[in-house]
């Protein structure tokens, strides 16, 4: 792939450490969204992770890709903004749905795959994923996700970077009886992660309406990278771990 392509820029590990080069040209050049790199090293995904990039993985010319945006925009939860619906509040009420929190990641990423017809969770993608466990004390990626007995009914994957965290992808059941069961999720993984000091969650793009029916509200890249880098510098708060 050439160096820039159709507006897409490399990015590598040597420019992820220069802070110069972050804060002049890819934090403040508007036009300047998507950037690309071959290096799927987990010391390579925390790095952008860290910098506000959010990653997923492409195929160019039969080659996969790490394609990492830098967004014009983001949608964040801060949980006091947290607004659960009438429907949501008599589902919480009346089937008492229990969030599990898993560094398992496997079996969500299979419902995801099954439920995104061309999901960018390749295996590539998530073999780099878990290669990330212990890297860095201060990153973690996680699964949350409601199950019906055995029955996975909807979930997610993200990750933790000090006091944020961010959604990468996630499922929901199309079966009828578990309609808003999406939204049930969400509001359960928002509530948790509050009770656990967590500042904000990162939704990412802005333009699904249910992340402002959340709650969520809307802020610029400036807004949000200050918001970000004084978050993620704070020591991580791991969850306890429940299967």
């Amino acid at each position: 792939m050439e160096s820039k392509t159709l507006g897409i820029y490399p990015i590598s590990w040597e420019l992820l450490q220069n802070q110069i080069y972050l804060e002049q040209i890819v934090y403040l050049d508007m036009s300047r969204e998507y950037y690309w790199s071959n290096d799927f090293s987990p010391k390579f995904y925390i790095a952008q992770a860290k910098a506000g990039f959010m990653a997923i993985c492409e195929s160019i010319n039969g080659e996969e890709i790490l394609l990492s945006e830098m967004q014009r925009s983001y949608a964040a939860l801060y949980f006091k903004n947290l607004h659960i619906s009438q429907k949501i509040s008599t589902v919480l009420r009346r089937d008492k749905p229990r969030l599990h929190i898993s560094s398992d990641l496997l079996e969500v990423a299979n419902e995801i795959n099954r439920y995104h017809k061309n999901s960018w969770m390749t295996s590539r993608y998530m073999e780099m994923l878990i290669s990330t466990e212990a890297i860095d004390p201060n990153f973690k990626v996680i699964s949350a996700y409601i199950k019906d007995g055995h029955k996975m009914i909807a979930g997610e994957i993200g990750y933790m970077i000090g006091c944020t965290y961010s959604s990468l992808s996630g499922f929901s059941s199309k079966e009828k009886r578990y309609r808003n069961y999406g939204k049930v999720q969400m509001v359960l993984l928002a509530k948790y992660l509050e009770k656990k000091g967590f500042t904000f969650w990162n939704l990412g793009h802005p333009y699904m309406p249910y992340k402002s029916t959340l709650g969520a509200s809307i802020y610029t890249r400036g807004q949000f990278l200050n918001h970000w880098q004084s978050e993620i510098s704070k020591e991580i708060l791991c969850p306890l771990i429940s299967k």
